[in-house]
């Protein structure tokens, strides 16, 4: 009974940790289908500002991924609702007019975006991961990434915006412009702190030297950005537009490895817990096999004590010693030690004894 006890607790905590390694599996697919609508609605508001009608054919291509994967997982996500807001929106953003109402409706989309991967993490448990550099490096693809790419994307829109504005209509995006440059620095600021947190907790061999290259691209995006956004003077669009386009890229390399090292990571628990699970299965079979053997061991034991010895036929293998002589008569051993009472004969008398007197004989 203890070792049934044990087994099971040791199945029920292994099988409970691949359950959940496996959800998380099914939140980073999901995620990985959600990098590139950020990228298309990115680029959908920045052509449709710019007076373009018809909306890029990688948005069409996000869309259709997305719907795929959440018809697949979205049940088990609980993302359905939310993906059918967010899709339902997407599909009325060529109706909209106007600049500044079409900037609007794109970022509607984009905070309901962002709410989608919120979901996802929370609904895949990657924000409640174990490991340190799991949960680090689910923070900065779902979080950090997401937020950093729209909001360098409001900066580029906004900054082309300003340039076209009367005066008496630009403070407001002005200051919407201000609240994207802190934003941006905001969300590079802990992407790179979730990044190297990553990198110093993880026992991965390869984690560190990809993504050092693909950062390093990201944070010269970003110095381009800043210098463009020129936050105490006025904004330069076309050097904003240039870092805008390498930001984007570098952003979206730097989410294709993150979520690369994630799913690996995520294989390795696995394997690790398929190992242990073989491990109890072999251990409890040995437990058994022993508890089986005392049982039934003084059983065989009893039963071989309790068989009579076979009995052998008279004459078979018998001595002369083991055969009793043969009395003549019931009485008992006479005086001379001759089992059969007989006096000895006259020469049979004792060497040793002295011969009697004449007189006597």
């Amino acid at each position: 009974m203890p070792t049934a006890v044990l087994f099971g607790r040791v199945w029920t905590d292994n099988s409970d940790k691949r359950d959940s390694t496996q959800l998380e599996k099914k939140g980073v697919e999901y995620i990985t289908a959600l990098t590139p609508l950020v990228s298309a609605l990115a680029e959908s508001q920045s052509t449709s500002i710019q007076g373009v009608s018809e909306p890029p054919e990688s948005l069409a291509s996000a869309v259709t991924r997305v719907s795929a994967v959440d018809a697949e997982l979205g049940d088990e996500l609980r993302t359905k609702e939310r993906w059918a807001d967010l899709k339902d929106k997407i599909s009325k953003l060529p109706k909209v007019t106007g600049a500044v109402n079409i900037l609007n409706a794109h970022v509607q989309a984009s905070d309901l975006t962002l709410a989608l991967y919120a979901a996802v993490r929370r609904n895949a448990d990657l924000n409640r991961d174990p490991d340190g550099d799991i949960s680090n490096l689910q923070q900065a693809v779902a979080v950090d990434m997401p937020s950093t790419v729209m909001g360098v994307n409001r900066m580029g829109d906004y900054a082309n915006l300003l340039q076209g504005l009367p005066a008496a209509s630009r403070a407001q995006v002005q200051a919407q412009f201000a609240y994207e440059v802190l934003t941006v620095q905001n969300s590079v600021k802990q992407l790179t702190e979730n990044l190297q947190a990553a990198v110093d907790n993880t026992e991965s061999d390869t984690l560190s030297g990809s993504l050092v290259s693909a950062l390093d691209s990201f944070r010269r995006g970003v110095e381009a950005m800043n210098r463009g956004a020129n936050p105490a003077g006025t904004p330069n669009a076309a050097t904003m537009s240039t870092a805008q386009t390498t930001l984007q890229t570098a952003l979206s390399n730097l989410a294709g490895i993150t979520l690369r090292e994630m799913d690996r990571l995520l294989d390795d628990r696995l394997d690790s817990l398929d190992y242990r699970r073989i491990e109890a299965v072999v251990m409890g079979a040995l437990a058994l096999l022993l508890v089986l053997g005392a049982l039934t061991w003084p059983a065989f034991t009893r039963r071989r004590e309790a068989e009579p010895a076979p009995e052998r036929p008279s004459g078979v293998g018998e001595s002369t010693r083991d055969v009793a002589p043969h009395r003549a008569g019931p009485g008992p051993v006479g005086p001379y030690g001759n089992p059969y009472d007989q006096a000895p004969g006259y020469g049979d008398l004792d060497p040793t004894r002295r011969e009697r007197s004449g007189a006597v004989r």
